[in-house]
């Protein structure tokens, strides 16, 4: 990362522009992030909803990916996952329809096409996730004995009003996340997802100093070799001192593995035109590690949550047979806490070897439509260009293939392992008593802070450098 170039870029105007651009679109989305959908009493309904985020670990994790529009009720509560689930299915859609892989190969303009049925899909997923969310969050509120029916004496015109408001939440955050994606400094949606994380840490923070401060006898205070006493919680201490070694070691094993490339060298062959010489030079293609990037977690945590959508939707049902499909399936699908762990219940495992399984599959789904081996090949035959001791054409693409298999595997592993390693260490803690909540929810979101960080750098390193080069050159 050239931080010499960065900074110099931040003097040019264009620069300045596509990054203020940026920031004010995450300020409109933090500001639709607090705009409530018109539901019930407001105030009596952001009670019970803050008590649902504080208590389960899916209210939590929904509230984390979307920066809080869960405990404010927002008109963004469905957030992103329509458009996910839409790209996953066009995605899909393409390797399977040869027509529409045809299409994809033709350029700018069939990925236009594409994406513009992309976006015509995430309309009615955004509108049945709405509804479905609306039925969840009545019956985890009338669950918990709370007397308070979200949806009742609604009227159709106000059931329309409802799933409206958040159908539109849903599909401003597309448009918001495109616009962010076309000024060239990260991927919108990505950063989206990240502001969303980032704006829960003033959140966290306070819990974590509510917990260091939380003392009510001498007992509890932290001694320091019998020398002296700090008025902190030891217990909260020692487990925050912990999860910080934690936490780092993560970082740092997520940094490595996001910046590993394998740099395959090119040569290109010298040919004479008139009375010049061309080619006779090296240049190297670099290959990452997970080339997917961070996507993979995001659409793993998206196919998670599904599970639970629907459990919840069957047990809302009359039907015994489906309200007991839908209680194995909010047991099986949610996201496991200290308590579930010590109940030494196997179904616990059930989400986190799910989670390392999309992890890894969507790594290579999504690594085999960003990575194109044949068109590389074809380009560089073209140019000239050819990898060592491998012919030009079908055994480039065959050799970019294998190299790219090879370190797909240890990556995704390497990634899933990483998502799953908050799972273990809550398992480990909750086998010596140690309460510490959430840890899986602020792992899966350290892992997509960092990669989106990470991403988000690279692109404006590339930008920087195009800034810049006019006027070192």
């Amino acid at each position: 990362m050239n931080w010499k170039n960065i900074l110099k870029s931040l003097k040019s105007r264009d620069m300045q522009k596509r990054l203020l651009i940026v920031l004010g679109l995450i300020v409109a989305y933090r500001l639709l992030a607090h705009i409530p959908v018109p539901l019930a009493e407001p105030t009596q309904l952001r009670e019970v909803i803050d008590n649902l985020v504080r208590s389960t670990d899916l209210g939590g994790f929904i509230n984390l990916l979307s920066g809080g529009a869960l405990a404010s009720l927002s008109i963004v509560l469905v957030g992103l996952s329509p458009y996910i689930t839409a790209s996953i299915i066009t995605q899909l859609l393409t390797k399977a329809i040869p027509k529409l892989e045809e299409l994809n190969k033709d350029g700018e303009t069939g990925r236009r096409k594409i994406q513009q049925w992309t976006r015509l899909l995430t309309l009615p997923l955004a509108i049945l996730q709405s509804i479905a969310f609306i039925f969840i969050l009545r019956q985890t509120v009338l669950a918990g004995n709370t007397g308070i029916d979200i949806v009742a004496n609604t009227s159709i015109m106000q059931w329309i009003l409802m799933i409206g408001a958040m159908t539109a939440g849903s599909m401003l955050l597309m448009w918001l996340g495109e616009l962010m994606t076309e000024q060239g400094v990260g991927n919108g949606m990505s950063l989206l997802i990240f502001a969303g994380i980032i704006a829960e840490l003033p959140r966290t923070m306070g819990t974590i100093f509510a917990s260091l401060t939380s003392v009510s006898g001498d007992a509890d205070k932290l001694h320091i070799f019998s020398w002296f006493t700090l008025p902190i919680n030891a217990v909260a201490f020692w487990v925050i001192f912990g999860l910080t070694i934690l936490g780092l070691i993560s970082l740092y094993l997520i940094v490595k593995i996001n910046e590993a490339q394998r740099v395959v060298t090119i040569n290109y062959a010298k040919r004479v035109q008139g009375n010049r010489e061309y080619g006779g030079v090296k240049s190297i293609l670099p290959i990452k590690l997970i080339t997917a990037g961070v996507i993979p977690v995001i659409f793993a945590v998206a196919f998670l949550s599904l599970p639970a959508f629907l459990g919840q939707l069957f047990r809302s049902t009359d039907n015994e047979q489906w309200r007991e499909i839908g209680a194995n399936l909010t047991t099986w699908f949610q996201t496991p806490s200290a308590t579930t762990f010590m109940s030494g219940d196997l179904t616990t495992l059930i989400y986190p070897a799910t989670y390392f399984l999309l992890v890894v599959a969507f790594t290579y789904f999504y690594t085999s439509i960003i990575f194109n081996a044949n068109e590389i090949a074809e380009n560089l035959q073209k140019q000239g260009g050819f990898v060592a001791n491998i012919r030009p054409g079908q055994q480039t693409e065959k050799y970019l293939s294998s190299v790219v298999t090879r370190l797909t595997l240890f990556g995704s592993l390497a990634l899933g392992v990483i998502a799953v390693l908050p799972f273990v260490t809550e398992f480990i803690f909750a086998k010596f008593g140690i309460q510490a909540q959430s840890l899986a929810i602020g792992g899966t979101g350290l892992l997509i802070v960092v990669s989106v960080a990470l991403e988000t750098l690279r692109h404006i390193n590339s930008r920087a450098l195009m800034v810049t080069y006019d006027q070192d050159y």
